[in-house]
């Protein structure tokens, strides 16, 4: 094999893996609101949720997205953990489908010779002035890619019978009997890590079972160990993430090993399952003794290539019915081996809905970022009810601990908001639709809000402190009125978050409350700063105090400009 030879084939699979990436981004492009509705309509129960991961995948081809898009909405509380549970079961159902494609389409039909025609309408489609037509674009080029580089992996791969020395070391591996197994197993769970994708894997194994390689159990242990492959990989992703995270790649952990276990425990009966399965079509037995493929696109091969679509199937399929049974099982177990931390507070301070690792396509990152945005305006309005209490604290001890409990939620305010525009940075570095990049524009002016009311709840711990430090205090009817345009704010916060929450579902229409909201707060705010002058002229307050006083007045009136900058953002970008 020269090295010319080499360079194809490693090019042709990183054609396959763009293919697959830029077909399942042009997908989710394409129906992610609508699947995103779906995954949270249909999982009231396991079944529901193992036919909605079922579906998904199926349609966008890729059970590592839909897995994301499950942690996300258990994060958001859209999920339990019980249903994404199922989700993720119905996920690696759909995830066959990928290999049954390649099977038919990659070695039957042989695709390929249409994809470059295919090209030419991707080409015309991703031109459009359409958003949606541009995304179908997407998706067939994507089709495309993925067949072309499955034709060139096939021809680039030797001829056994020109290299015997290759057959003869690939037959030496394979006649140790159950010991071959776990071998083959291993370097299926290998190729799947260091290729990042079990599908690729998948494609291998059904070329090299094909051209004669390796023999048909051979090439069911990969399958297995590709099971366990993709497990690991969602795991390493996880493993700097928040707990639910770490919970729900954990439980698609579990799943897979326990199927793993049966399936070598049973390894012999079901390979003769599959074997009577493909032999009902009326194909040879490819599980039967001396089976052996004698060249491609000979019924022997295309009973190889069925045979092991079938046992990637049944596999998912009857661990799927044995588990679901035991969803609540899994999730005692989870919780049991990802204990959530002991220091509850500090958690609430970590980003909490972004995922870590590999980034979702566009439209689903956008999503987990709005999950974050919306708990950070959560944790925004704590520092108010601090700098309430901090405007009625007369002991000074108490009042310089509630002065730096407001700084450090400052601190937390710029942490968060740099964290989440570095996560919008390199969503925003991929190729996004215009309505997408709308919602991150939206996103970037929302976290800057948040951010900026983190300050004014600083800045009034700083007029607080100097009011302290120069001996001032505020009578009982000053305090009465700072509290009264605290609660004005805290409705604001009301109506701010109720927006947020609504335009995440998509059903923000109008953003009424926060005007009302805004217009009691600056009333509030004329009214005492009409009063308190009026007081000063009479000389009946302290200059001093009075102005102390204003200041505080002044940064509440402005935390509701932040908030109503953010309504007229979500007006903008989400009332349709």
């Amino acid at each position: 094999m020269g090295i010319l030879q080499i360079f194809t084939l490693l090019g042709a699979l990183g054609m396959f893996l763009y293919g697959m990436n830029q077909m399942s981004s042009g997908l989710q492009k394409a129906a992610g609101d609508r699947l995103r509705g779906l995954l949270s309509a249909m999982t009231s129960n396991p079944f529901k949720g193992v036919l909605t991961g079922l579906g998904i995948t199926s349609v966008i081809q890729s059970s590592s997205a839909t897995t994301v898009m499950v942690v996300s909405f258990v994060n958001a509380g859209l999920l339990t953990l019980a249903q994404a549970i199922g989700v993720i079961m119905g996920a690696n159902i759909g995830t066959t489908v990928t290999a049954w494609l390649v099977s038919w389409l990659g070695f039957k039909a042989d695709i390929s010779i249409l994809a470059v025609p295919l090209m030419l309408l991707g080409f015309l489609f991703s031109n459009s002035k359409r958003n949606q037509r541009q995304n179908i674009g997407e998706l067939i080029v994507g089709f495309c890619l993925l067949f072309l580089g499955l034709s060139f992996m096939k021809e680039s791969v030797p001829d056994l019978n020109e290299t015997p020395q290759v057959l003869e070391f690939v037959r030496s591996w394979a006649g140790h009997g159950f010991g071959s197994v776990l071998i083959f197993l291993v370097f299926g769970t290998v190729l799947t890590l260091v290729l990042q994708s079990s599908s690729a894997t998948m494609a291998i194994t059904l070329i090299m079972l094909s051209m004669g390689f390796i023999p048909f159990n051979m090439a069911c242990a990969m399958v297995l160990g590709e099971n366990i492959g993709t497990t690991i990989t969602a795991n390493i992703a996880a493993s700097v993430g928040n707990t639910q995270a770490k919970r729900a790649a954990m439980s698609h952990t579990i799943f897979n090993v326990f199927g793993v276990i049966w399936a070598l425990i049973f390894f012999r009966p079901f390979l003769g399952l599959v074997g009577k399965i493909i032999e009902m079509f009326g194909l040879p037995n490819p599980a039967a003794e001396g089976f052996a493929v004698s060249g491609q696109n000979t019924p022997d091969a295309t009973a190889a290539l069925y045979g092991l679509s079938m046992l990637h199937t049944l596999f998912n399929t009857i661990n799927t019915f044995i588990l679901i049974w035991f969803t609540k099982f899994i999730e005692k177990a989870v919780v049991w081996i990802i204990k959530a931390p002991k220091n509850q507070e500090n958690e609430v301070f970590r980003l909490k809905y972004i995922s870590a690792g590999p980034l979702a396509t566009p439209e689903l990152a956008t999503q987990q970022a709005f999950d974050e945005i919306i708990h950070f305006a959560q944790i925004s309005r704590n520092g108010l009810g601090y700098a309430r209490a901090a405007i009625k604290e007369t002991d000074s001890d108490k009042l310089e601990e509630l002065r730096s409990k407001l700084v450090k939620y400052e601190e937390i305010s710029d942490r968060i908001e740099y964290e989440i525009a570095t996560f919008l940075n390199a969503v925003s570095a991929g190729d996004i639709s215009t309505e997408t990049s709308s919602r991150i524009k939206a996103m970037y002016k929302i976290i800057g809000e948040l951010e900026s009311l983190g300050d004014s709840g600083e800045a009034i711990s700083r007029i607080l402190s100097r009011k302290d430090i120069h001996k001032k205090t505020f009578s009982p009817d000053m305090i009465k009125k700072l509290e009264d345009m605290a609660e004005a704010v805290d409705h604001a916060y009301d109506a701010m978050i109720y927006n947020l929450n609504a335009a995440y579902k998509d059903e923000l229409t109008e953003i009424s409350n926060a005007y009302n909201a805004e217009d009691r707060i600056n009333n509030l705010r004329n009214n005492l700063r009409d009063s308190e002058i009026e007081d000063i002229e009479s000389s009946q307050k302290n200059y001093q105090t009075s102005v102390y006083y204003m200041d505080i007045v002044n940064e509440f009136e402005k935390m509701g400009d932040f908030m109503i900058n953010i309504s007229q953002s979500l007006e903008k970008t989400f009332i349709k």
